[in-house]
């Protein structure tokens, strides 16, 4: 899950909407890039192949060209997301048309995900029609969905990062404008300005959350004060089930540690994306915090609200009812209990504490888990956030790197051996 600041994320989006093509979109411009000298039409919904729907019928609307495979489970999830979407608006009469630009690695699987797709597509054989729209939009990754102006208006750029704006706002990001991105910017800063833990974690027919037991309710008002946690997770997820038991550990010793001291408190709220409600019942059963009740309508709007985009995910809210960052998990991963209250001035003092210890840490070492030499690396020295090869969770900071093949641990997981005792090494 990546960390995103929010204002300098907003910034980037208004750059990606004001840096994009301002040429007149026109017909033409869209026939150029669509069509081919042997085709002048896409692919409709249909299942069957012949169903056709003529380029000439996009002048006038909005265009969402979406490029992505059936292979790759980030573009299956956002699909989910951007099928809602686009149903959305087009029952409310919205001049909104995607196209789908396929990366899927033969028919069958083009065929597959198609089904999927209430729009249009280009044909899967015109290799060369999708391998110039990659260039010409430099596409590096997927999903990616880039937006197009029906008119050379104020407002009429090309848009690169729709994929975020769909997550972000959903279908409120329509006509996925400079102007509307901005009016949706200014409502979320107030938005997050007036933040309260009451109105994140409450709505009008709900003023409790879940106790330790499904059957038991605690109301949020008793929360107030306090830094929050919120875990979204579920029980399908690996990383998650993988994440929760560490996490349990660390809360235990944060309350554990809190209790001796007195005044502060903490507590976890579990956020679920279970799939169905034995799921939730058997996972919540084996959390030791509270949650919001199974499938409530709030899970969707504090996932769009933090921009949640992978989990599983801890957000830290902090005892005035503002939050305080979106890296827990990294945070608990780095510093275990000490990460509490995760605010910008633990993780500073923690920073260089970690500076200081690295100081008497071996420039190089060999790890029971891989046969090359490992080298002590920062960020100021060829090192960065990495996902630690020995636990699969994140770190940043000084790791211990592969200079071969990119190996790459927290010291802390380091088990040294002696050179020579790895077998191939």
């Amino acid at each position: 899950m990546k960390e995103m600041n929010w204002e300098n994320n907003s910034n980037n989006l208004v750059q990606s909407l004001t840096n994009g093509d301002s040429e007149k979109i026109s017909t033409s411009r869209f026939s150029s890039l669509l069509a081919s000298k042997d085709r002048d039409y896409l692919l409709s919904s249909s299942e069957a192949e012949a169903d056709q729907v003529k380029i000439s019928d996009l002048e006038g609307r909005v265009i969402g060209l979406y490029f992505s495979a059936n292979w790759y489970p980030p573009c299956r999830n956002f699909n989910q997301v951007l099928v809602d979407v686009y149903e959305q608006l087009k029952s409310n009469g919205s001049n909104f048309e995607i196209v789908f630009v396929s990366s899927d690695e033969d028919l069958d699987a083009f065929n597959n995900y198609r089904k999927t797709m209430p729009w249009l597509s280009i044909p899967f054989s015109d290799l060369e029609t999708k391998k110039a729209m990659n260039r010409k939009f430099e596409v590096e990754g997927i999903p990616c969905l880039i937006i197009l102006q029906p008119e050379d208006n104020k407002d009429g750029a090309t848009f690169y990062d729709g994929v975020e704006l769909i997550y972000r706002y959903g279908v409120e990001a329509f006509p996925f404008t400079q102007e509307k991105l901005e009016e949706l910017q200014r409502e979320e800063r107030m938005r997050h300005e007036t933040q309260t833990l009451k109105n994140l974690l409450t709505n009008p027919d709900r003023d409790y959350i879940l106790g330790q037991s499904i059957t038991r309710k605690a109301q949020v008002d008793s929360l107030i004060g306090k830094t929050i946690g919120l875990y979204f997770s579920a029980q399908w997820c690996l990383p998650g089930v993988k994440f929760t038991p560490k996490l349990i550990s660390i809360y235990q010793k944060i309350k554990q540690t809190l209790e001796e001291k007195g005044g502060e408190d903490f507590d976890i709220v579990f956020v679920s994306n279970d799939r169905d409600r034995s799921s939730f019942d058997s996972y919540f059963g084996s959390m030791p915090w509270l949650a919001l009740p199974f499938g409530d309508p709030g899970i969707k709007r504090l996932a769009k609200y933090f921009d949640v985009q992978g989990i599983p995910c801890l957000i830290i809210i902090g005892p005035d009812g503002k939050t305080v960052t979106k890296q827990g998990r990294n945070l608990i991963n780095l510093y275990q209990e000490n990460a509490y209250p995760f605010t910008d001035a633990k993780v500073e003092l923690l920073e260089k504490e970690m500076e200081e210890a690295a100081k008497s840490l071996p420039r190089s070492e060999y790890h029971a888990g891989h046969r090359h030499e490992l080298t002590l690396v920062s960020e100021g020295t060829g090192g960065g956030p990495f996902i630690c090869c020995d636990c699969d969770e994140q770190g940043s900071g000084w790791a211990y790197q592969c200079l071969e093949c990119g190996y790459e641990v927290h010291p802390k997981c380091v088990r040294a051996v002696a050179p020579g005792s790895i077998e191939g090494s």
